[in-house]
This record gives C-alpha cells, structure tokens and sequence, in this order.
C-alpha cells in the first residue's frame, strides 16, 4: 500500500486529482435527502429528528418511499463517483469516493451542513469491491436488526470494511477505508453520546422533536 502510493506522482497528476475530487465532491454534495423528504410533504427534514439529511432520519418522517429513494441515491453517489473515476486507476477512485463523501457531511449548498456519510461510503466500498461492499451492508443490517439503532450499525459495518478489504488483498483501499471509519465516528459523536446516555432513538422511530 505504502509502496504503490508513494510511487504515484502526485505532482503530475495534480490536475487530474484536483478534477475528480471536485467531481466526487460536486456528486456527494446533492442533498437527495432534503429533496426527497419535501418532494413527499414531510418539509424540511433538518427540522425533523436528529437534523441530519440522511435516509434514517428522512425514515422518521414516516415517508418510507423518501427514506429508500434518499439510502439509494446517497449510496450511488458513492458508487458513481468511484466506477468513473476508476477509469484512470484505483488512487484515483478513491479520491473521487473521498470527495463524495465530503461533498455529503459538507454540502456547499446547505452551508456546509450534510449528513453523516454512511450510505454514500456504503456506495463507494461497494463500487471499489463488490464483495466487501456485500458483508459491509450485510453487517449493517444484522446490527441494526440486532439492535435497532442504525448509528451503532453504521459504526459496526464501517470498522469491519477495512477488515474485510483486507482478507481479499485489497491493499491499496485499506487504508482508505480505515480514514473513511475514523471520519465516520467523527460525524456520529453525538450519537456516540446518546447511546451512553441510553437517549439514542431506535430504527423507524417517528418523530418530530430535533435531537441533533
């Protein structure tokens, strides 16, 4: 891994880096979950729960349709931003899923004020290897089902997706998705806290009260 990033030259592709982070980020920085949630009456979901544009919290506004067009949709920024950027190598399609990523916490167009990025790293581990992509979303699911708080569900799948990189050889994402878990627990600090605190909503809860 080490080897085959400091052999890449940064320098000349520089401007190439630059283009397909902006990409990413351009594509991660739709906020389909605002969009779908006022498409379907519910108003501005930033109002709504924990504040957060993202699918579970859309989920709470009791607009099922909306919560799975936005998991969709935020997944497939991910993935999209990955698949086109891969064309030009593997450095290069985890860049753009970084930058989607970050286009997603830290959308320009709501101030820099996104979600928390699970479903779009979802789709990007999915597009860099489908396999790791299947037992991460598969180990999200059997936690949530578990214990029903998507939070701790999210923080269970994103610590196993560099493990799981790791036992197919997948070197070079490794890493990658060992910073992309570290930024994920960053973004669910306060939920971090609410579980503690045994204040953490379940799966599917309607509510209107803002928890952020």
């Amino acid at each position: 891994m080490l080897e085959r990033l400091s052999s890449f030259n940064w320098n000349a592709n520089a401007p190439l880096v630059a283009a397909v982070f902006a990409f990413g980020y351009l594509l991660g920085s739709i906020p389909f979950g605002l969009l779908f949630a006022r498409l379907a009456g519910a108003g501005d979901v930033r109002n709504i729960g924990s504040g957060n544009i993202g699918a579970t919290n859309v989920l709470r506004t009791g607009k099922k349709w909306a919560a799975a067009a936005t998991l969709i949709c935020d997944m497939g920024k991910g993935a999209i931003a990955v698949l086109v950027a891969r064309t030009y190598g593997g450095e290069f399609a985890v860049i753009a899923g970084a930058g989607a990523f970050l286009g997603h916490i830290f959308p320009v167009w709501l101030k820099f004020h996104g979600g928390k990025g699970v479903a779009t790293v979802l789709g990007t581990v999915l597009a860099l290897d489908w396999r790791v992509g299947l037992l991460t979303g598969i180990t999200w699911l059997a936690t949530a089902a578990l214990c029903r708080f998507s939070s701790l569900a999210a923080l269970t799948a994103m610590a196993a997706a560099p493990v799981y990189f790791a036992l197919f050889g997948e070197s070079l994402f490794v890493a990658a998705a060992l910073l992309l878990a570290v930024l994920i627990l960053g973004t669910h600090r306060q939920n971090i806290k609410r579980l503690l605190r045994g204040e953490e909503p379940r799966i599917g809860r309607k509510t209107a009260v803002r928890t952020t």
